[in-house]
């Protein structure tokens, strides 16, 4: 079945046997190498100090200041950063802790490491965060928190759910990995709840090759995180019937080489980002009206910091009736045979996620069962998050050091493929893709 409404080709779109767009070699990698860089990891390198000194300490510092919070602990990757959230806000085996049905894995592993148990509420649909008017239903009196996940790198509309959350006396903890610099009316993310998390990985907006933050402005809230951090057992008991990680700290501290790198990536990071949103924008114009391409704007509430540009599909804009995510993945292989750097890093929500879909991660139904819990993961309770797993594709290339021109390029890219749509065998191409949406039951008007 192939898609209509496209002009008559000039020329075969590079799936089809014409040449591509974007030469290879022309999207170079991120971030870029400089010399402060090498310097930096040199010093480190050859001070004799591997695991923990200096540069960490110096990292912390600096990062505390950049971003406004009064404690900062550097870990070795942001799915750490998270666990720490968890044990910062006193979270207890079998509590159970809200978190978005569409996010990465991290933003539910992460309650799994600490024996909880996941709950999902579904997102909005324009920018795939958590849906404030989704969370109340999902909280019982065993709820400990929520995470509030600024996928993307877009804000999530924090302020409802932080009123939700103070109502019911329950924990808000901020997933920033992806959104460093990011802002929701002016203040940047991670100073807006209990505590939160970032990642240093490489393909974030402030990279260390891998690492992560746990920041928070509670002092009691940084002990409890600094012990699992390391290895916990310097806690004294106490007596209550609280959980309590004595010596069962996780061994999460960072090393020396990274933060020695992440220090210097630090200092370019404002340009990095002021960056990336100009080429954002860029592609915004010039993909503007694409029939069956869906752009988001930039919400209201948000600053964005140029981490993810999402793009939506819009199948039935174009005269294409079979699965939404069929449309998508011919599109993609489109793209990408165009050299435009497309992909798609998830395609499927968090309660399909085999542990959690089987209530079984660590054998015999645990944590499930130990603790009496019947919270289901039908994939049906979550629609906007199937419509956002099915239709979304991101679009790559956007930071330094590419430049404006590689963004128009990118954006020629594009405009041929959805020009051109009458070209693509779109079952064809979507074959071997998994498993559809559609067959699962999930349909556009389920959408909300």
């Amino acid at each position: 079945m192939t898609a209509v409404m496209s002009p008559t080709a000039t020329r075969p779109l590079a799936i089809c046997g014409g040449e591509r767009l974007i030469p290879r070699g022309t999207i170079l990698p991120s971030p870029p190498t400089t010399a402060l860089d090498e310097q930096m990891v040199l010093d480190s390198l050859r001070s004799g100090s591997h695991t923990w000194g200096p540069h960490t300490e110096a990292l912390q510092e600096e990062w505390k200041q950049w971003n406004g919070n009064l404690h900062c602990i550097a870990v070795n990757s942001g799915t750490s950063a998270l666990h720490l959230c968890l044990a910062a806000v006193n979270m207890s085996a079998g509590d159970e802790v809200i978190t978005p049905a569409y996010s990465w894995t991290s933003s539910a592993s992460c309650i799994l490491h600490h024996n909880g148990i996941p709950v999902f509420a579904d997102i909005e649909p324009v920018y795939a965060n958590l849906d404030p008017a989704k969370v109340e239903a999902a909280i019982t009196p065993r709820t400990r928190a929520i995470i509030v996940v600024h996928l993307h790198g877009v804000p999530a509309d924090i302020a409802p759910i932080q009123e939700i959350a103070r109502r019911h006396g329950i924990a808000v903890i901020e997933d920033c990995c992806q959104a460093h610099g990011a802002k929701y009316y002016g203040r940047k993310v991670g100073t807006l709840a209990d505590c939160a998390a970032f990642s240093l990985n490489q393909n974030k907006m402030l990279s260390s090759g891998e690492g992560g933050f746990f920041v928070t402005d509670d002092e009691v809230n940084a002990e409890r995180a600094r012990s699992l951090a390391l290895f916990g057992d310097f806690r004294r008991p106490v007596e209550d019937p609280e959980y309590h990680s004595y010596g069962l700290g996780w061994m999460y501290r960072f090393n020396e080489l990274s933060a020695a790198y992440a220090r210097a990536q630090l200092t370019r990071l404002d340009e990095s980002i002021e960056h990336s949103r100009s080429l954002f924008a860029i592609l915004r114009k010039d993909l503007a009206g694409l029939p069956g391409l869906i752009l988001a704007s930039e919400p209201a509430w948000a600053s964005e910091n140029g981490y993810n540009f999402v793009c939506h599909v819009d199948p039935t804009a174009v005269g294409y009736e079979g699965p939404a995510d069929h449309f998508r993945e011919a599109i993609v292989r489109a793209l990408q045979a165009e050299g435009v750097p497309a992909s798609v890093w998830q395609r499927r929500i968090l309660p399909e996620f085999s542990a959690i879909a089987a209530r079984n991660a660590y054998g015999n139904g645990s944590p499930w069962r130990e603790h009496g819990s019947e919270v289901s993961y039908d994939p049906g309770q979550y629609p906007n998050a199937l419509y956002h797993s099915a239709t979304y594709f991101i679009l790559s290339g956007l930071r330094l050091p590419n430049t404006e021109d590689t963004a128009r390029l990118i954006a020629a890219g594009v405009r041929r493929v959805f020009e051109n749509l009458d070209q693509l065998d779109i079952d064809e191409l979507a074959r071997g893709a998994d498993i559809s949406l559609y067959e699962r039951g999930w349909r556009p008007h389920a959408v909300s």
